[in-house]
């Protein structure tokens, strides 16, 4: 128990901060202490044991005589955001005073207070109570594989709300994350998790930060305002994202490593340089291994950037930065159909790679190590490398399936489980799985599959089972709680549409697909198999629901309609967006809780 900081203008009110293993504890030792001492009292004079038990039987935990409130803790810009639950106590105060006293916005936002006036019999019944409750916490919860993280991209039409979102990683034991920008209400929202986060500036902001005052602006405004006890624990600072990539032919080249110094060098001055770094993230196509010995111990920097990228591994070293890669074994798949399909997977079903002697089963173990290879090329070979995005998407591609994707993320976890690394560079890996949730608003020009490479679907539920520990606990990731849905209606091509009618056609889908996410329908895709009709009814669905399901979005020219029958079939998901939240996923689980806890109390 620890006494918090109240924000009350009143000298006579303590607050009292529990976590839910001191709170059971409290409870129950309260309970042995006064049964066992009204037990030695049975042996003193049965006068005396009625006038001590009066003293001990009526009051609640150390304090006789006071009254105490008990009070679940919502966090959200709470004034003690690490406390779960809050005793407040004041023994001249009532019950109403409190209340007057700590209004919500004093004492920080939570969903109910209750007075306790309990006698001490009641004592075993709340302790055994909230004890339960800590243990049903702890079993929502999954262990993971130590390094792991997740890439949280929101370029959606419907992005699940922030506070959601972080209590979905806390629940699935995920204590890494990588954003792509500042976020104002994703920063709050993972204030006081202890999340550790790599926040990131946009390749559009590159040429900005060569101003070292903008940089310090910019580190003022997204790190050090988070900079606080129980604030946001920010570890790395992405500056830029792949920016050498070839397709954009050199648009960064020259803002990419003065932008990294000078937002470094704001970080040392501000006084955070030792615990936060800046790294560049970077693809895979920096690097490579020449035609006339394509293995990974060849590995070299591509040479129209070698000197580039010799002098920004020299700064990230000597601030102690690790090397950023991005490495996606599905895109060498993608990219090249002669590819052996094994090797993009880690079970072993492709012969084997020779490299004098090292043999290498899978592309990831290879791409790694010629990263490795370029970097001790010029000296920096003991450089930490953080794998920033790896992943398997689901939808978009023939190779782009749920089957494909559980076979390389069990091979993926089970490998970071056994802290093995790879032949040149043995041991721990730190990895920031791409992505976390699918996201239906982004660029479909590079494939299909970009919208599809979330290990959750658009409303937080799992896709497939995974053994995030890589100790063969194999289950479905824990779904995101309290998401509202719109309601179950969906938007149908009308078969009773008139025959003049028919010749728009073609078009209105194509006007629904540029506005909505039909990437399903390509080939090899999860929708490929509709007929015409299915087609146009997919195609106009998922503008109905991008558009909230209006009804003016299902017309299309009399060429649709809507229904209220689920128009899904086999793989092929129709969907109901997301909608409004009415409440957060902290204010009902509290609400349960304390009607749970009266009823069980009552018993």
């Amino acid at each position: 128990m620890v006494q918090c900081q109240t924000k009350s203008n009143s000298p006579s009110v303590k607050i009292f901060c529990f976590h839910p293993v001191s709170l059971s504890l409290t409870f129950l030792s309260q309970f042995l202490f006064l049964h066992i001492f009204s037990f030695f009292l049975i042996l003193i004079p049965f006068s005396i044991y009625q006038h001590l038990n009066s003293l001990v039987k009526i009051p609640l935990f150390f304090f006789f005589g006071s009254r105490y409130h008990f009070c679940y803790n919502k966090f959200q810009d709470s004034a003690y955001p690490s406390a779960k639950f809050i005793i407040f106590f004041n023994k001249n105060l009532t019950f109403s005073e409190k209340i007057e006293t700590f209004s919500c916005e004093n004492i920080g936002y939570f969903s109910f207070c209750i007075p306790l006036f309990f006698l001490w019999r009641n004592m075993l019944k709340l302790g055994v109570l909230v004890l339960l409750l800590f243990v049903g916490y702890l079993g929502d919860h999954i262990i993971c594989v130590e390094g792991l993280g997740v890439n949280w991209g929101t370029i959606a039409t419907h992005p699940l709300e922030p506070k959601i979102v972080v209590q979905m990683l806390k629940n699935n034991g995920i204590k890494k994350v990588k954003l792509f920008d500042a976020d104002k209400s994703i920063m709050n929202a993972l204030r006081g998790t202890d999340i550790e986060v790599m926040v990131a500036i946009p390749n559009d902001l590159l040429l900005t930060m060569t101003d070292y005052d903008r940089a310090k602006d910019w580190v003022r405004h997204n790190i050090s305002r988070y900079n606080f006890k129980d604030g946001v624990n920010i570890k790395y600072v992405a500056v830029g994202n792949e920016p050498f990539l070839s397709a954009y032919n050199n648009s960064f080249l020259n803002s990419t490593f003065p932008a990294l110094q000078n937002i470094q060098n704001a970080l040392n001055q501000a006084g955070v340089g030792d615990s936060i770094k800046a790294t560049v993230p970077l693809n895979a196509d920096v690097y490579f291994s020449p035609e006339s010995n394509p293995v990974p111990s060849a590995g070299r920097f591509r040479p129209d950037i070698a000197e580039l990228m010799t002098q920004i591994v020299q700064f990230m070293s000597k601030n102690q930065a690790p090397f950023t890669v991005n490495i996606y074994p599905f895109l060498s798949l993608y990219a090249n159909e002669h590819f052996p399909i094994d090797f993009a997977f880690f079970d072993g079903g492709n012969t084997p790679v020779n490299d004098n002697g090292v043999e290498y089963t899978n592309v990831f173990d290879a791409n790694f190590d010629t990263l490795y290879s370029a970097l001790k090329a010029v000296g920096y070979g003991n450089m930490p490398i953080l794998v920033g995005e790896v992943g398997w998407p689901t939808d978009g591609d023939k190779n782009a399936n749920l089957n494909n994707a559980y076979r390389f993320y069990r091979g993926l976890f089970t490998k970071l489980a056994s802290n093995k690394g790879t032949p040149l560079k043995p041991g721990y890996i730190e990895v920031y799985l791409f992505g976390l949730i699918d996201e239906d608003a982004k660029s479909s020009a590079p494939g299909n599959f970009e919208r599809h490479w979330g290990i959750f679907r658009y409303d937080g539920q799992p896709k497939f089972p995974m053994d995030i520990s890589g100790q063969g606990q194999e289950r479905h990731l824990i779904a995101a709680k309290n998401v509202q849905y719109l309601p179950k209606r969906w938007c149908m091509f009308n078969p009773n549409a008139k025959y003049y009618n028919m010749s728009k056609l073609a078009d209105n889908i194509d006007y629904a697909c540029s506005h909505s996410d039909c990437t399903a329908l390509g080939y090899g895709s999860s929708c490929n198999n509709l007929d015409a009709n299915g087609n146009a009814s997919y195609a106009f669905n998922m503008y109905y629901q991008v558009q909230n399901q209006l009804n003016v979005s299902c017309d299309f020219q009399g060429l649709a309609m809507v229904t209220d029958k689920d128009l899904s079939q086999g793989t092929c998901n129709f969907i109901i967006q997301t909608g409004i939240y009415s409440f957060s996923h902290k204010v009902l689980p509290g609400i349960v809780v304390l009607l749970s806890g009266f009823a069980f109390l009552l018993l």
